[in-house]
């Protein structure tokens, strides 16, 4: 039977164990509603206010100011449709960049046929955003600026700092959110460091579990809620809450960023191993998004030109190594990948275009496996798309 290596984390993680565990005990003994004022209650309460002080602290705000919801895609919306919602007396103009996560160039498209105007900044070959479309697209209508920090498919990081920069100095009183999801957890940084104004995040990207994601809302801002009923979740997102769920995102960002330098250090390594290792072995090859201090640790984009991304993904899970073609969220539909696209990567190496992303659980080791099967792969399909 074949090794597994699992190089597909920017899709999901595997649960750390100490995840599990804690899962596990709020399940079985820890059951009560976080609502209910006897004792069973009060232990669930008390374990999200645990969970949202871990969260809190790692990003280094208030607890107060951490929200939590189903996911990243939630969070995402509660940030893009509550601003849209508590803001439109002052402006309907909302902007955003040509590569972001459906989540949220979908929640743009809906806001799109309620009325408000949506500007979608270009990027360039390394998918960073256009300061100058940026700039010139701001206005006194401007009510929102929304930027995923790392994107999911190659890596890039955008210029959070000057994107802030360049609202200051329009002097917009827009709102500024950034999808966070994947660098939380890979990047030390803070939203006050940039001057965010709303922050999404998501446990499964860190080794925690699935259905479990939240919002950071800077005290002070006004957004107004997307989901109504009870109240929880101090008014921002009703329904009861997924105390197991909230209390492994808890723990997985605690672990995560109790082992932060060593985590980082590990993946990016493996990255650069994996791209070396397919530069002196491999011809025909095509790194995407890379530039050179401006990429994510565990991200690698790599075209194998020649060759179907898809039909290369499953002769790789065939010899047990995982991979991807593109955003998780999207990659079992048949379309081109937006963000290459947008990047204006040609046909030939969006088509053959492969993601891998790593963890920490990664080892070297895993990597030389996955460059001797690539190898022999690719060779062997070239020789068949020659005959």
């Amino acid at each position: 039977m074949n090794r597994e290596v699992y190089l597909d984390n920017s899709a999901t993680t595997k649960p750390y164990p100490e995840v599990v565990e804690g899962m596990v005990e709020m399940l079985v003994n820890h059951y009560g509603n976080p609502s209910s004022l006897h004792m069973k209650g009060i232990e669930a309460e008390n374990a999200i206010k645990k969970a949202r002080e871990s969260i809190a602290k790692a990003l280094d705000v208030k607890s107060g100011e951490i929200f939590f919801a189903s996911g990243g895609t939630e969070a995402n919306n509660m940030a893009i449709r509550g601003c849209a919602l508590a803001n439109k007396k002052r402006g309907n103009h909302l902007v955003t960049s040509t590569i972001e996560h459906p989540s949220v160039l979908n929640t743009f498209k809906f806001l799109e046929q309620e009325g408000y105007r949506v500007s979608y900044i270009g990027v360039d070959r390394y998918g960073r955003v256009n300061l100058k479309q940026l700039e010139n697209e701001i206005s006194d209508q401007t009510i929102l600026v929304s930027v995923m920090h790392v994107n999911n498919e190659v890596g890039t990081i955008q210029p959070l700092q000057e994107i802030r920069n360049i609202i200051d100095s329009k002097k917009s009183k827009a709102l500024y959110h950034v999808d966070a999801i994947q660098s939380f957890g890979k990047i030390l940084f803070t939203p006050v460091q940039y001057g965010i104004d709303l922050l999404s995040l998501s446990a499964h990207k860190l080794h925690g579990p699935k259905g479990s994601g939240a919002l950071y809302v800077r005290k002070g801002v006004r957004i107004h809620p997307i989901v109504f009923g009870g109240s929880q979740e101090f008014d921002m997102r009703s329904g009861t809450e997924n105390v197991a769920g909230i209390v492994g995102f808890g723990k997985a960002a605690e672990i995560t960023f109790d082992n932060f330098n060593h985590g980082v250090s590990v993946m990016d390594e493996n990255k650069k191993y994996l791209e070396e290792k397919i530069k002196e072995t491999m011809d025909h090859v095509v790194i995407n998004g890379w530039c050179d201090g401006q990429n994510a640790p565990h991200i690698l984009n790599v075209s194998f030109l020649g060759i179907k991304a898809e039909v290369l993904l499953h002769a790789l899970e065939a010899k047990g190594i995982f991979v991807s073609t593109g955003s998780a969220c999207s990659s079992n539909k048949p379309s081109p990948s937006h963000v290459l696209a947008a990047m204006g990567i040609e046909k030939p190496c969006i088509e053959s275009a492969v993601r891998f992303s790593f963890s920490s659980f990664n080892t070297k080791e895993d990597v030389d496996y996955c460059v001797e099967q690539l190898a022999a792969i690719i060779k062997q399909l070239r020789k068949y798309v020659r005959r």
